[in-house]
């Protein structure tokens, strides 16, 4: 059984996926509240499985980008119950997240996550010798300067407002289309099939080593 925990933004999430099947799967806006919110919501789910820390077998984490203390508290909480309990960790970062369930798109996608004062996190992903792959790096920058860099056409996965949406078609009209708003949300249920896919692949985390991913600005 794997946990998933992501509290990278104001839009926090825990899921339980077991042999390609996903048990529960919790959305929330947290907003600045992961600390008091986090860990009542886990133990409920786990008590409603009828499971304890003790029957994972993994942690699948969000390491970010993101608000500095929500990923900060997902790593810590990911860390404190693998260590005593032996379970192998699995960091995944925000914008793989995002991107993940619109890989069967014909379109290369934009993933886009809240970084606050009007700023965004932006990465591109897309099909590259039959591999889903990060095809941009992650970037701190602003809807405008997103706008101005498209030059082909693309999808946008991710937390953007109705607001921001339209101004990217107005702006880069004919070169964007944007999910729907159902499909913005990050789901905690991607973050664990990706945990499940790294496992498989022996591609878990050192516990020690595993540090959530900040971006600065420039």
């Amino acid at each position: 059984m794997i946990l998933a925990i992501d509290t990278a933004t104001e839009f926090a999430g825990l899921a339980l996926y077991n042999q390609d099947s996903l048990w529960a799967e919790e959305i929330w806006r947290a907003a600045r509240n992961h600390t008091v919110e986090l860990m009542p919501r886990l133990h409920r789910m786990l008590k409603k499985a009828a499971l304890r820390a003790a029957d994972l077998e993994s942690i699948a984490v969000c390491i970010g980008p993101g608000s500095y203390t929500g990923v900060r508290i997902g790593v810590a909480t990911a860390k404190g119950l693998a260590l005593p309990h032996n379970l192998s960790v699995i960091g995944v970062n925000t914008l793989e997240i995002t991107a993940y369930p619109h890989r069967r798109q014909a379109l290369p996608v934009v993933a886009v996550a809240k970084a606050g004062r009007k700023r965004i996190l932006t990465a591109g992903y897309r099909w590259e010798k039959r591999r889903w792959t990060q095809s941009q790096p992650f970037q701190l920058t602003t809807i405008a300067e997103l706008a101005a860099q498209l030059t082909r056409p693309v999808l946008i996965a991710g937390e953007i407002t109705a607001e921001q949406a339209d101004f990217l078609r107005q702006q880069a009209a004919g070169k964007i289309s944007v999910v729907s708003p159902l499909h913005r949300v990050r789901r905690p249920g991607v973050l664990a099939e990706l945990g499940a896919i790294k496992l498989a692949r022996h591609e878990n985390d050192d516990l020690n080593s595993l540090k959530p991913i900040y971006l600065k600005d420039p």
